[in-house]
């Protein structure tokens, strides 16, 4: 697939940039207002969650919001709290068009995390029910897609569809890692998600990784050396 260079119209890679700067400003509907007022639709937002964790798949997800019902509240989801994530999760997939990927542990190790994470998104987006014709993506390394691509540092603070995404893989990601959590009770999936906390280093230390672990990551590859040493 060819990044950005597929257009809506006969609106060009540069004017599909220029109309998505429009109306930049706080969190708001603005961006995806200004390109559909050109033509330019649909147009989705994707965001992913967890790349930082030691253990558990990224989730990747895209969005297109439908402009008649964008959901009140949207926010980058880490500055919510579980129970208005879930509320507006409910909310998204009930009048939005969604998809979601996922990058498990086995295509990190193989991958790298960089990787992986942009294949998920591209999933994410190739899942969605029509092609979008822009994409907006929180960050700035962003993954290739049949459209035009921007990328926006802080996105799912600043772009309805981009924090909508971010709401959509963050709950998918906690539900997940619950799931882990209790075929897995030694680790406490549910209680960090994966990530590298105290109580997450005090597991490994204890129990050795297991198989939703992240091999390649250095606190999970330095325990599983203690257990079976080098291979090298």
């Amino acid at each position: 697939m060819a990044r950005g260079r597929q257009t809506a119209g006969s609106a060009d890679v540069n004017g599909l940039r220029a109309a998505a700067a429009d109306g930049f400003g706080a969190l708001d509907f603005s961006r995806e207002r200004a390109l559909m007022a050109r033509g330019i639709l649909p147009v989705a937002g994707a965001d992913e969650v967890g790349r930082g964790p030691l253990a558990g798949p990224v989730v990747a997800a895209a969005v297109v919001l439908d402009p008649a019902h964008v959901p009140a509240g949207l926010n980058d989801s880490k500055k919510l709290t579980a129970k208005r994530r879930e509320a507006l999760y409910a909310e998204i997939c009930a009048t939005a068009e969604v998809a979601v990927s996922l990058a498990p542990p086995a295509r990190i190790d193989r991958d790298n995390i960089r990787q992986a994470t942009l294949w998920a998104l591209a999933q994410a987006v190739a899942g969605l029910p029509r092609p979008p014709a822009m994409l907006l993506v929180d960050g700035n390394d962003p993954p290739e897609a049949a459209c035009a691509v921007e990328a926006i540092v802080g996105g799912d603070g600043l772009v309805a569809s981009i924090a909508a995404a971010s709401i959509v893989a963050k709950v998918v990601r906690d539900r997940l890692m619950v799931q882990l959590g209790a075929a897995f009770p030694v680790y406490g999936f549910e209680r960090h998600m994966g990530y590298g906390t105290a109580l997450h280093a005090a597991a490994l230390r204890a129990h050795g990784p297991c198989r939703h672990h992240r091999q390649s990551f250095a606190p999970v590859r330095a325990q599983q050396m203690k257990l079976f040493g080098s291979r090298d």
